[in-house]
């Protein structure tokens, strides 16, 4: 029987999980410095900004306790460790013809009507969606997160850094500014927080145990139309 995920795909699963988290929770430490965000040139007088974050406690932060340097040391190792990880997977899913055969969708998918059909059967919690790993929504959220804003996270990321600023210019002009990219990585980084919230709540609607162990050791695609469901 075919494994439903390769094992490169569930490698990459978790590994990329554990970082987006530490990521995040050092993101909050550092937003702690500075908690108010800006569009353009400007990037300093409370009046100027767009929006002003609330200081998040330690619970929710790496560290727990306020440590700017010791967050952006933890930010730095885990982002190197999510940007090489995604770029591997990438290649590999290239390779072996995962994104080609499972997350493209077919033309007949693009209809609206097919579109609205998979909405209902969410509404409903049916997660059967006869041949192949996953339906329409999924095709487009996974689309969303693999080849929009994970990649966004790591640019607007680099575009943040001074170093790379002097030496790639373009990369922060790209992004309308240091300011602009710094909104912009907020954004997919909340963005990415609320589709891991979904993910898991609809993982626990599906069947957690199937889901799990598919997960970690691979589990079954049936091809004739009953494969399990996936969150």
């Amino acid at each position: 029987m075919k494994k439903r995920h390769a094992l490169s795909t569930r490698l990459w699963h978790w590994i990329n999980a554990l970082c987006l988290l530490v990521l995040f929770m050092s993101g909050l430490n550092i937003s702690n410095a500075h908690p108010r965000l800006y569009w353009g040139d400007r990037g300093f007088l409370p009046s100027e900004a767009w929006l002003s974050l609330p200081d998040f406690p330690g619970w929710i932060t790496i560290p727990s306790y306020y440590s700017l340097a010791a967050a952006r040391d933890w930010h730095v190792v885990f982002s190197l460790v999510f940007a090489f990880g995604l770029l591997a997977f990438m290649v590999i899913a290239l390779i072996n013809g995962h994104i080609r055969r499972d997350l493209l969708l077919r033309a007949a998918e693009w209809r609206p009507q097919s579109i609205w059909r998979d909405v209902k059967a969410h509404l409903w919690l049916d997660f059967e969606h006869g041949n192949g790993k996953y339906n329409v929504l999924q095709k487009l959220t996974y689309a969303l997160v693999i080849f929009i804003l994970l990649p966004a996270m790591i640019f607007t990321g680099m575009a943040m850094s001074p170093g790379m600023e002097a030496a790639w210019p373009w990369l922060s002009e790209m992004f309308g500014g240091r300011q602009s990219a710094r909104s912009i990585h907020f954004l997919s980084a909340f963005a990415l927080a609320a589709f891991l919230i979904l993910h898991v709540v609809l993982v626990l609607l599906a069947g957690p145990i199937t889901q799990l162990r598919g997960m970690l050791f691979g589990g079954r695609l049936d091809t004739s139309g009953g494969a399990d469901a996936q969150a």
